[in-house]
């Protein structure tokens, strides 16, 4: 029950004549609008809305209709703020001020954004990052070409007859592919850097481009961006707004960017100020595409960087002075360093001054918590062996192939020098004939991936793919590490089974093969058609 007490109000002055009359009556029927327009609200709040379609029509506060519209703009700010990003979206489409409320700053400290390098995603990317880019202060852009370099896909000459001129007609279709995809990268890029270049908000900054750059060894910026860009304007555009950012900052403690083309120079970093440096706490440069002996950034220049936290660099970039340096009692010990291997960079660049074991063991005393990441592509045996020092602190190392296989010599001796350490290892074979996949073992008896899953009790990752693993191998590596081995991926292919094992045409190998490891690993475990992945939740 509402009960409303009235108040008795003093007469205005002047009522006594006909004019103070006239403005008590304009006074009384304001209080009586006034009156009604709460009791509305009132109902409507306690889900007792009025009858009648006149009277809901006047129920209206501070000109605005009553109801959900009506709450004042921090208060439906603070509703978004509990409502994932997507349904945030949906719930603004209700009407144009809970729209209005959508961008608001404190809505979307943290962007992150996916983008296919497609002309329809840049009027989509353009609106987010006008609403966006002014005032965000966590921001991750990952650009993915999709498959563009495949045979698949509408529009990809999968019908092209290959025999006479076939090839020369494919490959001219395949050079029109990524040449959209290098002028349609380049226009997202610039709608990215414009949109942040004046906010000094911005703490993380992080850009990915796709790893298919380096599959195609450098020759995406000397053959097709020469082509797309070729007075090499725009890509001077994207430097100095880079450049412009950085110099911008005032906040930033995370700056990553990965096989973006060219964007980070050699002279990237001068741009930051000494007192960003000093508070930087995670610095990513990867980009092979650097010509000569030129890095993105030297012993000197990381002298500034005293607080740094995680440093991820092209390994030849990554000298036996940068070691010194980071072992100097100035810097705070450091907790992660992520190398990347391509051969292209060791083709270009020497690994005479990469970091001996001296150096190694000198960081990993300064840094008694640090764990190193490599990432290695196409990379000789002869080559890894000169890199892998006996105390780098290794936790993972990926290996990506598509000329250069990996030895089992190689495989056993990470197992060997790095059993307290390694949690992850991936081997990739990413060939095109699926016909014969190396074999790792020389000998049947001695499987380096059996004797790596032996050795390395701290394993929770195993990945493999390309290469030839027997089934019964595959179940005694999950016979050896059990329910400690959360993720065990082996594409179906690799597998190969033993005659015995296919005598029995009942039963079919594979099935067989997946119940037997995941009866060892956990119940919780998960087959999927082209591959086995079992995981433990």
């Amino acid at each position: 029950m509402l009960l409303f007490l009235s108040v008795l109000q003093p007469r205005p002055p002047g009522a006594r004549t006909r004019a103070g009359a006239a403005r008590v009556a304009r006074w009384r029927r304001l209080r009586l609008q006034q009156l009604r327009r709460l009791r509305g609200l009132l109902r409507v709040l306690r889900g007792r809305p009025g009858t009648g379609s006149r009277r809901r029509g006047r129920m209206a506060l501070c000109g605005q209709a009553a109801g959900a519209a009506s709450l004042p703009s921090e208060l439906i700010v603070h509703i978004f703020s509990f409502l994932p990003a997507p349904d945030r979206l949906r719930a603004s489409a209700s009407c144009s001020h809970w729209r209005e409320c959508l961008f608001y700053p404190a809505l979307w400290p943290q962007l992150r954004i996916c983008l296919r390098v497609s002309p329809a995603e840049q009027p989509r990317l353009e609106f987010l990052m006008r609403k966006c880019g002014w005032f965000v202060r966590e921001l991750r852009v990952e650009f993915a070409a999709e498959n563009y370099l495949s045979g698949g896909g509408p529009g990809d000459g999968g019908g092209v007859d290959t025999g006479t001129g076939g090839e020369e007609v494919e490959a001219l279709q395949l050079s029109a592919r990524w040449l959209e995809v290098l002028r349609t990268y380049l226009e997202l890029v610039l709608c990215v850097l414009v949109s942040i270049r004046n906010n000094r908000n911005l703490q993380k900054f992080s850009l990915f481009g796709d790893i298919s750059v380096l599959q195609q060894q450098g020759s995406l910026s000397n053959t097709y961006l020469s082509k797309v860009d070729p007075d090499g304007k725009k890509i001077k555009q994207i430097q100095q707004l880079f450049e412009e950012i950085l110099s911008n900052s005032r906040q930033l403690k995370w700056l990553s960017c990965g096989f973006m083309l060219e964007i980070v120079t050699p002279t990237s970093l001068s741009s930051l100020s000494n007192a960003v440096a000093n508070t930087m706490e995670h610095l990513s440069l990867l980009d092979n595409n650097i010509p000569g002996n030129s890095t993105l950034i030297t012993a000197v220049e990381l002298e500034r960087f005293v607080n740094l936290h995680s440093l991820a660099l092209d390994f030849c970039d990554f000298t036996a002075e940068m070691a010194r340096v980071l072992t100097d009692s100035n810097h705070v010990p450091l907790q992660r360093l992520s190398l990347l291997v391509h051969n292209v960079s060791i083709m270009h660049k020497s690994l005479d001054n990469m970091p001996n074991d001296e150096h190694w063991k000198a960081l990993s005393r300064k840094s008694t918590s640090l764990r190193v990441y490599i990432m290695a592509f196409d990379i000789k045996s002869e080559d890894m062996l000169k890199i892998l020092k006996p105390s780098i602190p290794l936790e993972r190392i990926h290996f990506d192939s598509y000329i250069t296989c990996v030895s089992g010599a190689i495989v056993d001796l990470i197992s060997r020098q790095y059993d307290k350490f390694l949690t992850h290892f991936i081997l990739m074979n990413d060939v095109i004939d699926t016909s014969g996949f190396p074999d790792l073992s020389d000998n049947r008896n001695e499987d380096p991936l059996v004797l790596l899953a032996w050795r390395c009790t701290k394993l929770s990752l195993l990945a493999v793919h390309g290469y030839t693993v027997w089934a019964h191998n595959l179940i005694a590596i999950a016979r050896l590490r059990g329910s400690d081995l959360k993720v065990l991926e082996v594409t179906e292919e690799s597998i190969d089974f033993d005659q015995g094992e296919l005598a029995d045409q009942d039963v079919d190998p594979v099935h067989n093969l997946i119940e037997q490891v995941c009866t060892v690993l956990s119940p919780v475990s998960t087959y999927h058609a082209d591959f086995i992945c079992t995981s433990v939740v």
